[in-house]
C-alpha cells in the first residue's frame, strides 16, 4: 500500500505531511480534509508530498481574508504582500480626496492587491479597478476573480490601458518580480518550479521591471497619486533612487513583523517643488 492510499485519518495526514516537511502541517491537513472527498484525498495528499503549492492544490489562497482564486503557473500571493494593501488603503484615506478612487493592480497575477484594497475600501469608496498582466493565464485568473466589480488587460506594463485612464490613477499597486535571476535557484521549490519565472524574475539586479514601470507611473498617476511597489530590502536603496529620478518623490517603508518591504513613490501636486 502506497503512503498517500494509507492516509485515512487526519492524524495520519499530518504525519504524512510533517514528513514531507510541511511546517504547518496540522493547518493544511484541515485545509486538505475540508477540500476533499474521501476518494480525492489521497491523490491531493500525494500532489503535496510531491511538492506542488498547497494553494494549487485547494484552488484558492487566502490573502487579507480573502479567498482568492489561483491556477497553475500563476504566482500565488503572499502575505508579506498584506503590507502593501494596508499602506494602499490608508494612503487613500489619508488623502481624503472624495468618495471615488481609481486603483490600478500592475502586474496582477490573480489581482489579489486590487481586490483586497477594493474591498477594504467599499464600505466608504466608489472603486474604479484596473488591473493588468503580461501573462494570459494570470490575466484569465484575475477576470474571474475580479468579475463585474473591474477592468482587466493583456499586456506589458501600461500598453494595453485605455488612454483615459492616463493621469488619473489614484492608487497604483504593483508586485514587480524583483529576484535577482541568479537567485532563483535559491528559491524554494514550491516557487521556482511551479511558478512562472516571468513573475519572479526582475532580471540581474531584481530591478529590471520596477525600473520599466517607474520610467512610465507619473504619466498615468494624477497630482498626489501614489505608486506602491513590493522589493527586498537590500533593494530599496536602489528603487529608491530610480524613483525620484522618474519624478517621485518617495520613502521606504518595512514591516519587520512579516518581512515586507514597499517603496511609496508619489507624483508632486501640481506646483510643487
Amino acid at each position: 500500500m502506497s503512503e498517500s492510499s494509507a492516509v485515512v485519518s487526519s492524524p495520519d495526514l499530518v504525519r504524512t505531511l510533517r514528513a514531507a516537511g510541511c511546517v504547518f502541517a496540522e493547518d493544511e491537513a484541515d485545509l486538505l480534509i475540508a477540500a476533499a472527498g474521501p476518494t480525492e484525498l489521497a491523490g491531493m495528499v500525494q500532489r503535496r508530498v510531491d511538492g506542488e503549492p498547497l494553494e494549487y492544490i485547494l484552488g484558492w489562497a487566502e490573502f487579507c481574508g480573502l479567498r482568492i482564486g489561483v491556477g497553475p503557473g500563476i504566482f500565488v500571493p503572499r502575505r508579506r504582500t498584506e503590507y502593501l494593501v494596508e499602506l494602499a488603503v490608508g494612503l487613500v484615506r489619508a488623502d481624503d480626496r472624495g468618495a471615488c478612487v481609481t486603483v490600478l493592480d500592475m502586474c496582477c497575477g490573480t489581482g489579489a492587491i486590487g481586490i483586497a484594497v477594493a474591498t477594504a475600501l467599499a464600505s466608504s469608496h466608489r472603486v474604479e479597478l484596473h488591473a493588468c498582466d503580461v501573462d494570459i493565464a494570470a490575466v484569465h485568473c484575475a477576470r474571474r476573480n475580479i468579475g463585474d466589480a473591474g477592468h482587466t488587460y493583456l499586456g506589458d506594463l501600461f500598453a494595453p490601458l485605455p488612454a483615459g485612464l492616463r493621469g488619473r490613477v489614484d492608487i497604483l499597486t504593483a508586485n514587480v518580480p524583483y529576484v535577482p535571476s541568479a537567485a532563483i535557484s535559491l528559491m524554494p521549490p514550491e516557487a521556482r518550479l511551479y511558478e512562472s519565472r516571468d513573475a519572479l524574475d526582475g532580471g540581474a539586479d531584481g530591478l529590471a521591471v520596477l525600473r520599466r514601470l517607474s520610467a512610465a507611473a507619473a504619466g498615468w498617476l494624477r497630482p498626489g497619486g501614489h505608486l506602491l511597489v513590493e522589493t527586498g530590502e537590500l533593494q530599496a536603496p536602489f528603487a529608491i533612487e530610480t524613483f525620484v529620478r522618474d519624478g517621485l518623490s518617495a520613502g521606504t517603508l518595512r514591516s519587520a513583523a512579516i518581512g515586507a518591504t514597499v517603496i511609496v513613490g508619489t507624483r508632486p501636486l501640481a506646483g510643487a517643488r
